[in-house]
């Protein structure tokens, strides 16, 4: 993120640096499983094509947990980010990177201890079972690597290093083609070399993510901050939607492994080829799946960073390029499938098998049928990913249920049992459930884009001017610096009006949200916490960088700027009269209740923690101490003279000092 200002830059040059390593990673994990499946076919037949079918339900929970984790606290960092909430941020993503390794481990023992009964409810036939079990056993066994790794891989791509990300994950997946053909054929492993290879390349991505740990850069992690606390429902909750449409996804499988078996029994296809077949067609879709998500979950660190910096307009901006590239993606995929099924296919299945020819009969019908309007399916992936990078879970959630849930999974049903259609109802389900779950994604995707117009995002960028400029002498820029309840504000308003130059206080949001790339209700909301309410989180290294520019700018013509930090930004500056102005506590109390409608017993306490976070705010910026009044050329009680007078004896005061007299 030093490098790339995701609040500034160009959207196409965002989408480019973080999109297209997030669609390379995700591809890389399809091509994890179709190297496989395209070395076991061709080694070990059809057989071994069906067992790693059976087994990739198993891979399909791993990724599940791992996107639980990852891209919830991608998107949770992200949003905290933009929100300038760094404290926050550091916690959560030292906590998700220790439960991540925790959760990983155990699903790693679980898997490898429960494979023999997960084959058959993963639909594995008789014939097949062996095989699945020597594969699938190896492949618990990479359980932890893959999820930790994966996990990494989302929080490293926010971090705003997808560069990194992509590489670690081509070095595995160059590793796993590389040994592949030489475990299964050179070493005649079968499907054991298979997995064997799969579980090696994790490793070396696994290693290369470790390594990233420390060298984050959003955030600075200490040992302290990888203990578990209570942020991580926050982030659970924000990666629950990729969690459920990985689970989604899951059922479909087994739900699909088991009524191609059951109903293909029937057939003259038999259960083992509608088994094999559904299982490369699955792999080869998962290219399309990926880069469509890939693309959605890359645009994620900038939807989620501008929606949390309050710049919709960027956010809408993004929405509109993010789905013309996906329809384009679906349309592009879903034409080769159309067109070229057989080519396809061949890939994964020698000519010389037995059952070749009703292999490719089965698997072009299946691409012709089951993928028929397959490009429709970018609407829906492209809205859950965007819905929950807005922070909108259970509309998320809502969007991953209702193709495979609520459409596809009934329609299927009835259309093989209730219309007696057998295995073809199911294989003609998928296009019904695509046009209907895109009807109503539409909806749900326009309410979300709506909600981005509701405010203006960008308000006039010129600052007001409170009095007639009528100033002829030398530049002076006058800079207050204030105790909470003194009347600071208003002397300094006054002490304008009386030179005639200009006055910037609240002015320099608008200037300051232009030059940030940040939103003027997002610098408003820090403003308001910064006048009145504890600095501790509002910190924000972005707006202070920017106000800096401003106030230097300003500060080329005579002005009055009250706060921010001016006389230590301007330090360097000869032109510049640096005034402190504080007032006894009783005076301040009468000033909260009067004018901040603070409540008289609060007032004391309340008025002393708002000058303590004020001074620790000053110290954070400018490493001095706000109250050691050698910083300043002057210092007032204002209760002596009274705010007027006040602002009169401070003009009086730049009057007479030899540099600004003519």
């Amino acid at each position: 993120m030093k490098k790339l200002d995701l609040g500034k830059d160009s959207i196409n040059q965002l989408l480019l640096s973080f999109a297209i390593p997030c669609v390379i990673s995700m591809l890389i994990n399809s091509i994890y499983n179709i190297v496989d499946q395209i070395f076991i076919g061709k080694g070990v037949g059809t057989v071994g094509n069906a067992a790693t079918n059976v087994i990739f339900p198993l891979v399909l929970i791993f990724g599940a947990v791992a996107s639980l984790i990852g891209n919830g606290t991608s998107a949770n960092l992200s949003l905290r980010l933009g929100e300038g909430k760094k404290d926050e941020a550091v916690r959560m993503l030292g906590s998700s990177i220790t439960v991540s390794i925790i959760v990983a481990i155990v699903i790693g023992i679980l898997s490898y201890v429960c494979l023999p009964t997960l084959l058959h409810v993963f639909g594995s036939t008789e014939t097949v079972y062996p095989y699945a079990l020597s594969y699938g056993k190896i492949i618990a066994i990479g359980a932890p690597f893959v999820i930790i790794y994966t996990a990494l891989s989302s929080i490293i791509r926010a971090d705003g290093s997808p560069k990194y990300s992509m590489i670690m994950l081509i070095v595995g997946a160059l590793v796993n083609i590389v040994l592949d053909p030489i475990f299964i054929f050179g070493f005649n492993m079968g499907v054991e070399g298979g997995a064997l290879a799969t579980i090696i390349g994790q490793f070396i991505s696994f290693l290369m993510a470790l390594l990233y740990i420390p060298k984050i850069k959003s955030v600075r992690l200490k040992r302290k901050d990888f203990k578990p606390n209570a942020s991580i429902w926050r982030v659970l909750s924000l990666g629950l939607s990729s969690f459920i449409t990985q689970m989604i996804v899951l059922v479909l499988f087994v739900f699909m492994n088991n009524m191609l078996t059951s109903l293909g029994a029937l057939t003259k296809f038999g259960a083992d080829t509608p088994l094999s077949v559904y299982g490369i067609i699955s792999k080869v879709n998962s290219l399309y799946i990926s880069s469509v998500l890939g693309i959605a979950i890359g645009a994620q660190p900038i939807i989620g960073f501008n929606y949390g910096a309050g710049n919709k307009e960027r956010v809408r901006a993004t929405l509109k390029k993010v789905l013309i590239v996906n329809f384009s993606l679906g349309i592009l995929f879903n034409l080769i499938f159309l067109i070229f099924p057989e080519q396809l296919i061949q890939l994964f299945i020698s000519t010389s098998d037995p059952g070749y020819e009703l292999f490719m009969e089965f698997a072009v019908l299946t691409c012709r049928s089951f993928l028929m309007l397959m490009a429709l399916n970018a609407l829906e992936m492209t809205t859950s990913v965007v819905v929950q990078s807005l922070g909108n879970v259970l509309k998320a959630t809502l969007v991953t249920f209702i193709r495979q849930i609520i459409l596809f999974i009934p329609i299927a049903c009835i259309l093989a049992y209730g219309f007696d259609k057998g295995i073809y109802g199911v294989l003609y389900a998928s296009p019904i459930s695509d046009v209907l779950c895109f009807i109503i994604c539409i909806f749900i995707f326009r309410s979300e884009y709506v909600k981005l117009a509701d405010e203006p995002i960008v308000k006039d960028d010129k600052p007001v001017i409170l009095n007639k400029v009528s100033y002829q002498g030398k530049t002076v820029v006058v800079t207050i610096s204030r105790e909470y309840g003194s009347g600071g504000r208003y002397v300094g308003q006054l002490l304008a009006e009386k030179m005639g130059i200009p006055f910037y206080d609240k002015e320099l949001i608008s200037l300051s949200a232009k030059e940030s790339g940040l939103s003027t209700d997002y610098i408003e909301q820090i403003d308001e916490k910064n006048s009145s309410m504890k600095f501790e989180n509002n910190n924000d290294d972005r707006l202070y960088i920017a106000e800096s520019k401003v106030i230097k700018n300003l500060a080329k013509s005579s002005c009055v700027i009250v706060g921010r930090c001016a006389d230590a930004i301007l330090k360097e500056q000869k032109n510049v009269v640096k005034v402190f102005l504080y007032s006894d506590d009783k005076s301040k109390e009468k000033r909260a209740v009067k004018y901040y409608r603070i409540d008289l017993k609060n007032a004391s306490k309340y008025i002393k923690e708002v000058n303590q976070e004020r001074a620790k705010h000053y110290e954070y910026y400018t490493n001095q101490d706000w109250y050691d009044f050698s910083h300043y050329d002057l210092c007032m009680n204002v209760d002596i003279l009274g705010v007027e007078e006040t602002a009169e004896q401070i003009k009086n005061f730049i009057d007479h000092m030899k540099e600004f007299q003519k």
